[in-house]
This record gives C-alpha cells, structure tokens and sequence, in this order.
C-alpha cells in the first residue's frame, strides 16, 4: 500500500473523529438499527425520501446516523450518509459489500467487512421493512 492509501487512512480517521450527518431526522421516512454483535457496532440510520419508500426512483434527500463502534464502522456510516444523499432509493437497494469497501478506499479484513458493511445493510433492511418485504427488528451482521 502506497501512499494513496495513506490518504484513504486519514480520511477514515476523519470521519470517524468529526463524523457527518450524526444525530437524528425529525420525521425520517424510515429508520432501522442494527448491530454487529462481534465487533460491538451499533448503528441507527433515519432517512428521508421525497417520495414514497415504495418508488424506487425516490431521491434521499437527507440521512443521519448515530450509534457507536469502531473506527471502521462509524467512519463508514459517516461516509455512507454523505454518499447516499441525492442517491435514489433503488440505487441504494441495488448496493453491495464492493461499493462500500470501493468508498472506503482501503483493504478491510474479512472480519472488519461486517464493520464496513452495517450501516449500508440497516439502510437497505430499513426501506425493506418500511415496504413490507422484511420483517425484523434489528439488523445484524451475524445473518
């Protein structure tokens, strides 16, 4: 690893020290939770469509997130709610592990992957369940 990854290790830390979008939405779409039971992660995500959660060309328009983990963890929801801002619906549901770990911009260890990837999956479990084709309480990284 170069010194392109040095920068992607800063920006990590940055995110993680001075996390954006954290905190609550006064009247989101939809908001989920989930945890990473291994890690000890625990991330809410709020979301806010200018359509309904059954319009998969719903635009996000405003995210935030808040709970509490590791670097890796908070560092990635904090970057994901910046991401996901402007982003529709179905571009969210349509995500997957590379697009996160791609954001990121680091190798992760297969076992910081559940780290990166929680709040990514509590979005896409939130718009799920809010649209009735799930039915859990809380995301985990354990399924």
């Amino acid at each position: 690893m170069g010194l392109g990854s040095d920068m992607y290790r800063q920006q990590i830390l940055d995110h993680y020290k001075n996390p954006r979008n954290y905190g609550e939405l006064e009247d989101p779409t939809f908001t989920h939770v989930g945890e990473n039971p291994m890690c000890g992660d625990e991330i809410r995500m709020d979301v806010k469509l200018d359509g309904t959660v059954d319009d998969d060309d719903a635009t996000i328009e405003r995210v935030a997130f808040s709970g509490d983990g590791c670097a890796i963890s908070q560092a990635s929801a904090s970057m994901l709610s910046k991401e996901l801002q402007g982003m529709t619906l179905g571009e969210l549901l349509e995500m997957d592990r590379d697009d996160i770990i791609d954001m990121l911009g680091v190798d992760i260890s297969p076992m910081r992957v559940k780290c990166a990837v929680l709040a990514e999956k509590v979005a896409q479990d939130g718009a799920e369940i809010e649209r009735g084709e799930l039915e859990v309480d809380k995301t985990t990284t354990e399924d």
